[in-house]
């Protein structure tokens, strides 16, 4: 399962292999902040607080986005992160602004 937490609303939903973060959270009606869903506004930059190992690495669109630092510490772009095997992932949405 994943936890998604968003601006105002918090949903279990059931992981799907090769969707982002941002697809799931939009599929199941979560207020989730993007603009662009490329990787360059970071208006979905989000934190894993459990499960990093079930997404897919942190790609180019992150690195260029974020400090390697914070990739490390557990934040994500939701737009760039995927699923990549079923288990339990925890993200709450975490942006800049």
């Amino acid at each position: 399962m994943i936890e998604l937490k968003g601006r105002t609303v918090h949903k279990t939903v059931e992981p799907e292999v090769g969707k982002s973060i941002l697809e799931l959270a939009l599929q199941h009606k979560i207020d989730w902040g993007f603009n662009c869903t490329r990787g360059t506004c970071a208006r979905c930059r989000c934190f894993v607080s459990e499960g990093k190992d079930y997404l897919s690495p942190p790609n180019d669109a992150e690195y260029d986005r974020m400090d390697e630092d914070e990739i490390e510490e557990g934040y994500r772009l939701a737009c760039q992160a995927r699923i990549a095997a079923p288990g339990a992932v925890a993200v709450r949405l975490k942006t800049y602004f």
